[in-house]
């Protein structure tokens, strides 16, 4: 047994976090995607509630910032300033966005912001000074704190019920490894709001129910969010090798379930 773990290019995270960031901010986009785009990311407006607006001259605490980029996935590390990564030195605050190559510098006074820049991240030269930026989140599995905490007590009832099912059977090893990256998993939601493989856990964190109206019922077979629900309403698609690639369109509305009976 070979425990399952999650490597991602980080090149084409970058792309895919560039890419929904330009279909939120204009209107100008072409996008070339494999069949990636059909992926399951987060939903599209709890993506865009978790933008950081940031403007000269606001009042606003060094510190509310800090804990605003950490509930948007990004991590602190003040030797290696590194993409999705900020760092603090004094007064000033320096980030390499998810999906840029260009850091922002955010210098303060007080809790006053004083000056914006655009920086080289490799040299620190300054190549623009701007009077406000938006700041993206760093993962696009960002969920605000009450449905993390909702999410974790549906995880749990389940994981309940399958390891039930799994010992009635005689099962017991299998039993013991849903519990274990379960509650491994669960327990990085519930401290950092995120965890590796989060996307086993959709449908949970995003709260999608039974289209046939059922209460409370959590449909893991429902479509879950991908790169096409970013586009805006009046967006045209071509699709090269159709024959192989609606299919699997199609295969996304169960693909959900079908992930997890495969785990």
């Amino acid at each position: 047994y070979i425990e399952k773990d999650a490597n991602v290019n980080d090149e084409i995270d970058k792309l895919r976090h560039a890419a929904t960031r330009a279909l939120l901010t204009r209107r100008d986009v072409i996008i070339v995607a494999s069949v990636s785009c059909i992926y399951g990311l987060g939903s599209p407006e709890e993506y865009h509630s978790f933008v950081a607006s940031i403007k000269v001259g606001e009042k606003t605490s060094r510190i509310r910032l800090v804990r605003q980029l950490i509930d948007m996935q990004y991590e602190r590390n003040d030797m290696d300033l590194a993409r999705g990564k900020f760092r603090i030195r004094g007064d000033t605050l320096e980030l390499l966005p998810a999906y840029d190559e260009v850091a922002i510098r955010v210098e303060f006074f007080g809790d006053v912001v004083e000056r914006i820049a655009e920086v080289d991240s490799l040299t620190g030269e300054i190549l623009e000074w701007r009077s406000q930026i938006d700041i993206y989140p760093a993962k696009h599995f960002v969920t605000a704190r009450d449905k993390v905490l909702a999410a974790i007590e549906d995880i749990e009832k389940e994981v309940a019920e399958r390891s039930t099912w799994f010992r009635e059977r005689g099962k017991l090893l299998e039993a013991q490894r849903l519990e274990s990256r379960t509650r491994y998993d669960v327990e990085m939601l519930r401290e950092a709001g995120y965890c590796s493989g989060v996307e086993n856990y959709s449908c949970h964190l995003a709260q999608r129910h039974q289209i046939s109206g059922e209460k409370m019922a959590i449909s893991c077979g429902s479509t879950p969010w991908c790169l096409l629900d970013y586009f805006q309403d009046d967006w045209l698609m071509f699709v090269d090798e159709s024959h192989m690639t609606i299919p699997q369109v199609r295969g996304m509305y169960r693909g959900d379930i079908a992930r997890k009976q495969t785990l």
